[in-house]
């Protein structure tokens, strides 16, 4: 599918890809899909440092992954009474290799990667493509500016499916724990306006 086709007219402007706080298994490096665990001290912290940026946009719309998580930073970051449930933003469905970290399962599998090895029981990368296509042709449907509250690799690969059509690129697009990033447009082309931005308050340490 193409990145931008012809003759797409959409009111969409811009969306906001707003990755949860941190967690005890992100601050481990442990993958973590379907596992609904909960915000640590610090990423509430986190999740609150992104309220006063947010609290001067406008969002014509707010959708959240149904994990705790997500949830837990949509509210903290103020954006809690506006929120819509979608089980489309869940994480990547690590499979066998929930709970596992990188380094330890290229123990037993050396070039193991999460963008191009089979996940037994799990996404590969053409599930989680797939899923992220379906939720962008939901936001071309919508108006104005939507943020999303969601997990790293499905952003990532969200993020890439938006200027490429491939979620491939998201192995190279790297995001912190209570980041913001912003698609948007460059005229008709789909672009990535904003990558990775932190709170005022973490950027500045």
């Amino acid at each position: 599918m193409s990145a931008n086709p012809a003759g797409v007219s959409s009111g969409l402007r811009e969306v906001w890809l707003i990755r949860h706080g941190e967690t005890q298994w992100s601050l481990s490096g442990q993958h973590t899909g379907r596992t609904d665990i909960a915000l640590t001290e610090h990423g509430r912290e986190q999740a609150r440092s992104l309220a006063p940026s947010l609290a001067t946009q406008r969002f014509d719309a707010v959708l959240c992954s149904p994990m705790a998580r997500a949830i837990e930073t949509c509210q903290l970051a103020g954006l809690g009474d506006e929120m819509t449930i979608s089980a489309d933003l869940h994480e990547w469905d690590y499979g066998i290799y929930e709970g596992l970290k990188t380094a330890d399962i290229r123990k037993t599998e050396p070039d193991w990667s999460v963008w191009h090895s089979p996940i037994a029981q799990g996404e590969d990368l053409a599930r989680v493509q797939a899923r992220a296509a379906a939720v962008i042709d939901g936001l071309l449907a919508l108006r104005g500016r939507v943020a999303l509250f969601s997990h790293a690799h499905f952003l990532r690969a969200l993020a890439s499916c938006w200027i490429s059509g491939s979620a491939a690129l998201g192995e190279h697009l790297y995001l912190d724990t209570a980041s913001v990033s912003v698609l948007g447009f460059d005229h008709e082309s789909r672009a990535i306006r904003r990558w990775n931005a932190l709170g005022e308050r973490r950027a500045l340490m």
